[in-house]
């Protein structure tokens, strides 16, 4: 909100944007998502407004409006502490880049739906009635559970490649199937999503992988053949692992659902070093930020150490281990894969060390310089041994471990 704009109802402030519109002469309605989500009963998250007005007439009836697209003819419009897109029905020219067309031209309710991607994001509602205006049988789609590819579907694919892995995330999320014909023409042209940029498929991976549905979104991209521009292989899961992590958003974010995914894939082979390339492997692959990496190769790597020698670390070692980054995400994955062993190190694990953050050391740097010691590298061994005495309870206090770093001296 801004320069005390008093907030409105989503809907509310949605509406009197469309009607500012419709009052000044021209056709205004919702469109895609806000439509579709509407007639399914699904929470609608923001409203896309599709209008007969050209950007300069958009900006005639509100000159505060932004252009983001203006070539598309799409402008932002805030109302109501809200921002709604705000795009000129069109006509697309070529598709020359496989992503966007070369041209656009100012047109039509019908043209503007019949150029979008799935009849079930091609439908219009009339603000002022709540009427469904549905040019390419989104409704009837609606109502069978199918996504649809407007128009030919080879066609659809081959203007925008994305299509392919945006049918698959629809379906999952709305629990619907893809059409037969629009099945078979993505499967077709499966192997040419390797030519999207790595960008556009990671943000779509992440909205699959962020969702409850996410078990069936990745069957789906697999059953397609999509999973080659994802993994860098085409596959199939043989482990459950996707399925048995909670339905919310899992610990350590949509990462762990990857890792798992990962894991799913793999079965056997799953070695240290194969780890390792395929965390390089799929941080190019999906452009991962540096976060992202991480939390994905310390999901894997701490998962094979509790699988692999976690009970024999002393108290010390299990106490880093636990306050590791990623720990509570590898405990997800093992509660994936043996429910009652996940469960067991999370309880052990909330024994121990129930903030996963170390205690307030005991020594530190500072402390070693007061207490007359000229800094160097015997500084972090110090500090270390000082730790982990301070994690077995065999220190309590800062004179303790001074004392114990002399002994360390005297011993060396």
């Amino acid at each position: 909100m801004s320069g005390g704009e008093p907030a409105i109802a989503l809907r509310d402030a949605a509406c009197a944007v469309a009607l500012g519109l419709v009052r000044a002469g021209h056709q205004a309605y919702f469109a895609g998502g806000c439509v579709r989500d509407r007639l399914l009963a699904r929470p609608v998250k923001d409203y896309d407004i599709a209008t007969s007005a050209r950007p300069d007439e958009v900006k005639a009836v509100y000159p505060k409006a932004r252009g983001v697209g203006e070539a598309f003819g799409v402008m932002l419009v805030r109302h109501g502490g809200h921002t709604f897109e705000v795009a000129t029905f069109r006509e697309d020219g070529p598709y020359q880049d496989g992503r966007r067309p070369s041209e656009v031209t100012y047109s039509t309710a019908e043209r503007d739906a019949a150029r979008r991607d799935f009849t079930i994001n091609g439908l219009f509602e009339d603000p002022a009635t709540g009427e469904t205006i549905d040019f390419v049988e989104g409704a009837s789609d609606i109502a069978a559970r199918l996504v649809r590819a407007i128009g030919d579907p080879h066609e659809r694919i081959r203007e925008d490649r994305l299509r392919m892995l945006r049918a698959a995330r629809f379906a999952a999320r709305l629990g619907f199937e893809i059409e037969s014909r629009t099945f078979d023409a993505i499967a077709s042209h499966a192997g040419e999503l390797a030519s999207v940029s790595a960008e556009r498929v990671g943000e779509e991976i992440r909205e699959m992988l962020a969702h409850s549905n996410r078990a069936r979104a990745a069957d789906l991209v697999e059953a397609l053949g999509l999973d080659g521009a994802v993994f860098g292989r085409r596959g199939a899961r043989s482990g459950r692992r996707l399925e048995a992590l909670p339905a919310e958003v899992p610990v350590g974010g949509w990462s762990t659902a990857l890792a798992a995914w990962w894991l799913d894939r793999c079965g056997a082979a799953c070695e240290v070093g194969v780890r390792q390339n395929a965390v390089s492997e799929l941080r190019r692959r999906l452009v991962l930020s540096n976060d992202e990496t991480d939390a994905l190769d310390h999901a894997l790597a701490i998962r094979e150490v509790l699988l692999d020698g976690f009970g024999r670390l002393g108290v010390a070692a299990r106490a880093r281990m636990i306050a590791r980054h990623g720990f509570d995400a590898a405990v997800a994955l093992v509660r994936a894969e043996d429910a009652a062993l996940g469960a067991e190190f999370a309880g052990q694990a909330d024994r121990e060390l129930p903030s996963r953050a170390l205690p307030h050391p005991l020594l530190d740097g500072a402390v070693l310089i007061a207490a007359g010691y000229r800094p160097g590298p015997r500084f972090k061994e110090w500090i270390d041994l000082a730790m982990d005495a301070q994690l077995e309870g065999r220190i309590g206090s800062t004179a303790d471990a001074l004392a114990l770093v002399r002994d360390a001296e005297n011993r060396a």
